[in-house]
């Protein structure tokens, strides 16, 4: 079974990029997709994603061409659950969920604080209530992967330059610290279970040459639930996927 994860920054943009050839080269099982910034009305390729074998459920934001979530899937999910809950979040599309027979995978898009302090608060609030939300979930549904962009890279292994981002937002103690202890909850960083050496970002400013640089941060990740964890098989940053500023992240798992 392989998941990938990715942040396309506009799924209408990345479709003129060739992302539809990479969907078919790639040949994910499921493909969580984060910050699509587009409805499904909006988008005249689903013909050619339903013909690469995909059942895709979307969840847009309110707002027009505005973050959302989306989930493509080749195996039919016995249900969908879209938002958590709180129309704060809900609104902005941060949250769908497909429930499988063996697993539940979430596609996530957390807040971005860097635009100033109401919005580092909203992320900050959204983190309190995504670990309750967790916690729950896990208790009803212990087989569970919630892959996404976090907008946190939690150790200074996952930043080019952890001294110089000491204040940045996506890098601030309270952040890494919320993700410690989100880990610490019940999960495992599927990527750094297998990957422990330096240098592998998911994210890239278009500014400065970073990407061919490599001056990156990684802050998309697949978070498998501790129950889950003996069937982690691969996990690779797919690096060379030049839609977005993000890049997507395999994981792939033994049924």
């Amino acid at each position: 079974m392989k998941i990938v994860t990715y942040n396309v920054n506009g799924i209408r943009a990345a479709m003129r990029k060739d992302w539809l050839a990479w969907v078919k080269a790639t040949d994910a099982d499921v493909i969580c997709l984060q910050e699509i910034k587009a409805s499904p009305d909006q988008l005249v390729d689903l013909l050619l994603i339903e013909q690469l074998g995909y059942e895709h459920y979307w969840y847009p934001a309110e707002k027009k061409g505005y973050s959302g979530t989306a989930i493509l899937t080749r195996k039919s999910p016995k249900h969908v659950e879209y938002g958590c809950g709180e129309s704060d979040y809900d609104k902005e599309g941060r949250i769908i969920r497909a429930d499988f027979d063996e697993f539940s995978v979430i596609s996530a898009y957390f807040p971005s604080g860097s635009s100033g302090d109401l919005r580092q608060e909203f992320k900050y609030r959204f983190l309190d209530d995504f670990q309750q939300y967790s916690n729950k979930l896990l208790t009803d549904i212990p087989n569970l992967i919630v892959s996404g962009d976090y907008n946190i890279c939690h150790r200074a292994i996952d930043i080019h330059n952890p001294k110089s981002n000491a204040n940045s937002s996506g890098f601030l103690p309270q952040e890494r610290e919320w993700m410690e202890g989100f880990i610490s909850s019940g999960y495992v960083d599927s990527f750094r279970f297998l990957n422990p050496d330096p240098h592998h970002y998911t994210w890239w400013s278009y500014r400065a040459n970073a990407r061919a640089k490599n001056l990156g941060w990684r802050i998309d990740y697949n978070m498998v639930s501790q129950q889950l964890s003996d069937k982690i098989k691969r996990s690779v940053i797919l690096k060379d996927a030049l839609h977005s500023d993000h890049c997507p992240v395999l994981l792939e798992m033994s049924f």
